[in-house]
């Protein structure tokens, strides 16, 4: 019989910055395509919704919050997961926020505490998780990055910069763990709007100007980028290291569109 090299049934998946938006759709998604995932974000509310829908869709899960501005919380979830699991194959990093603000009005605690979330926090649940994705056999990170990886945003500095070095970070861990069996890339949502940004979106000029370059026409819907993670997750990845995948409905791709 052919194995179903998108298949997750049996892999254990650890979401973090899953309790709400892309997070949260991409950690539902793999639990609909046979992981068993624990979603984990500060919130507990929201915390317990995204196990919920885990459980749904028929997959184990645990309930664990976390703060990944600390790197004792993020072990004490890793702790939490292989007391529960045994084993953990793969992770997706998803935590983020953001703020509009021009550059020159940016205090150096506001570039901090976004660079903390947006980029300390990856580096530290990559080391924490490290040992158990080598033990798995098939190991997967993957990192939502940004368009800003690659592209400047108006009054989005800090954010740019630090999914910018997101992107970097995801190469060389891809570089130096691959004789370890860890396959590491990153997503690159196109326009997305949820909680974090929908106001910066929805009917206004910036928003307008995003659908005018995107060759879509339209944004993109949180379900869309499940068949990225599940890819990314899976042996049909066992290839593909140190890519960033972008889901923008053609944006890095485009020219004039009028």
């Amino acid at each position: 019989m052919a194995h179903n090299c998108l298949s997750l049934e049996g892999r254990v998946a650890v979401v973090i910055g899953a309790t709400s938006g892309l997070g949260l759709a991409i950690a539902v998604g793999l639990a609909v395509h046979g992981a068993d995932v624990v979603p984990s974000g500060r919130r507990r509310d929201h915390l317990e919704k995204a196990c919920r829908a885990i459980e749904s869709a028929g997959k184990q899960t645990l309930r664990q919050a976390v703060d990944v501005t600390h790197r004792s919380s993020i072990d004490l979830l890793r702790d939490a997961v292989l007391e529960r699991f045994k084993h953990v194959d793969v992770l997706v990093n998803a935590a983020g926020i953001t703020s509009k603000k021009p550059t020159m009005e940016v205090q150096e605690t506001e570039w901090s505490s976004l660079l903390e979330t947006n980029l300390h926090s990856v580096l530290r649940a990559c080391q924490s998780f490290y040992g158990s994705l080598k033990s798995s056999g098939h190991g997967r990170v993957i990192n939502i990055t940004s368009l800003g990886s690659f592209l400047a945003f108006h009054e989005v500095a800090a954010y740019c910069a630090a999914k910018s070095a997101v992107l970097s970070l995801t190469r060389s861990l891809a570089c130096e763990w691959a004789r370890d069996g860890i396959t590491v890339n990153s997503i690159a949502p196109g326009f997305f709007p949820t909680e974090m940004n929908s106001a910066l979106l929805r009917g206004t000029d910036r928003g307008r100007e995003v659908l005018v370059r995107t060759p879509m026409r339209r944004f993109g819907r949180p379900e869309e980028l499940v068949g990225a993670a599940v890819l990314l997750a899976s042996d049909g990845a066992s290839f593909i290291t140190g890519q960033c995948l972008a889901v923008d409905g053609g944006y890095l791709a485009s020219g004039v569109n009028s």
